[in-house]
């Protein structure tokens, strides 16, 4: 499939779309691995600086003297409605000029706010530099996929993001080992400063190895960001993509969220068990999901048939099946063992949800599919998710029912359910846009 047939999937075709470019930014050779393993140490930093918080709160309460509700705060809501709506407008910008400087401004922004995080004396003050941490990492992927779409060849797209993907899992675990052990031996101000020198470091090696990057000539529509996305949400084929992402958050968040505490409360993990057992499959999960799907994605599209959504909606549906048996599995070794589809589904998912947006969304919208993708995913998903297994769990264990917490996580396999629809929908609707052509 060419750049300019994508063009037309699903009616978009009346959107302005940017001049494509002859392919001379295309990157090859050597390259291609240093590109791709610049924007792997962005996306490995960038979940680094997101979950130090996590591994440091009881330090960083403990010094700060923060009550729970104030350590929620620096995490949860707030964090992620400034994440997902400030990635609209960065999008636009990646979209319409240089995505290259949209990433490293990003970096540099994040960072600092990082390090400056690692100076605060007062809630008020690290709360500030944890919405500016948030304000920068809402433009790093959809900037890091235009810069995909710019630089990597068709061809190679779904691996990748899914290289780019794979970042995520990888700074995790970094995070949470490395975060760990610099806040126990040098305390959480030296890890945050740490970790926002390193940042720093890497938006100049970025911004050497990207090199420049001119703006795609668009028509002049004058069309603001939000009407752009409001017309990509009209495309049924992007709008089933966009319910699926809203279905993932609702799957993912509760999952992460309560996963641990489904370990320790109903099998008896100790909370050090529970984070290797859970931690390491996650990554592990992670990184092969990332990897294979972004190869498998790069597959499908090469087909031709435009059915590039089926797999990853037969996992979600394998994944629900084996999450509802994990939370009632006798044994705790059973019931990881059976969560490591879950696992493995939402990583799976990443490179074939993205690319499948950039497909709908056509050349030059790349960025704007990411953003939208990610407010789906990361707004209402992370924000209700784990508030509703919360209270499901509340009411069972009020009205004496034994693994209240189990009946809560039920929401997990629901919404897995409901992803695959979703997916099995969109993907109907590519494959009928490709027919027609």
């Amino acid at each position: 499939m060419t750049e300019t047939a994508a063009r037309s999937i699903d009616g978009l075709k009346d959107i302005p779309y940017p001049s494509a470019t002859s392919g001379s930014e295309y990157v090859s050779g050597w390259r291609v691995s240093v590109t791709l393993l610049t924007l792997f140490l962005v996306s490995s930093i960038s979940q680094v600086d997101r979950i130090l918080p996590f591994i440091m709160a009881e330090a960083i309460k403990l010094d700060l003297s923060l009550s729970d509700t104030e350590v929620g705060l620096l995490t949860g809501v707030p964090f992620a409605v400034c994440y997902t709506l400030l990635s609209l407008p960065l999008a636009r910008a990646a979209d319409r000029g240089s995505p290259r400087f949209v990433l490293v401004a990003c970096i540099l922004a994040w960072s600092a706010m990082t390090a400056f995080g690692g100076m605060a004396a007062s809630f008020l003050m690290l709360a500030f530099t944890r919405f500016g941490v948030a304000a920068g990492e809402a433009g790093a992927f959809p900037a890091g996929h235009a810069i995909i779409a710019r630089k990597i060849r068709p061809e190679r797209r779904g691996m990748a993001i899914g290289l780019f993907a794979m970042g995520m899992p990888m700074g995790a675990m970094m995070g949470f080992a490395a975060g760990g052990a610099v806040a126990d031996t040098l305390g959480w101000r030296v890890a945050l400063i740490g970790a926002g020198a390193i940042g720093g470091l890497i938006a100049l090696f970025a911004l050497v190895v990207i090199g420049p990057m001119a703006p795609l000539r668009q028509a002049a529509s004058g069309e603001s960001f939000l009407r752009s996305s409001a017309r990509l949400l009209a495309a049924p084929a992007f709008r089933w993509l966009f319910v699926g992402a809203i279905a993932v958050g609702f799957a993912s968040a509760p999952f992460y969220a309560f996963a641990g505490p489904f370990l320790i409360r109903v099998h008896g993990f100790t909370a050090s068990e529970a984070g290797l057992a859970f931690g390491l499959l996650q990554g592990l999960m992670g990184i092969f999901g990332t990897l294979i799907g972004g190869r498998m994605f790069d597959r499908a599209v090469q087909s031709g048939t435009g059915r590039v959504l089926g797999p990853p909606a037969i996992l979600f549906l394998i994944a629900s099946v084996t999450t509802t048996a994990a939370l009632f599995a006798p044994a705790g070794w059973v019931s990881v063992a059976l969560l490591v589809p879950g696992m493995l589904s939402f990583a799976f998912m990443l490179p074939w949800a993205f690319g499948a947006g950039h497909l709908v969304a056509g050349r030059g919208n790349e960025a704007q599919a990411t953003s939208l993708m990610m407010v789906g995913s990361g707004l209402l998903g992370p924000a209700l998710g784990p508030l509703m297994v919360g209270m499901i769990s509340d009411a069972a264990t009020g009205a004496q029912i034994p693994n209240g917490l189990a009946l809560g996580l039920l929401t997990v396999p629901v919404a897995s359910v409901l992803t695959a629809i979703a997916m099995l929908i969109a993907n109907q609707r590519i494959a009928a846009s490709f027919a027609r052509r």
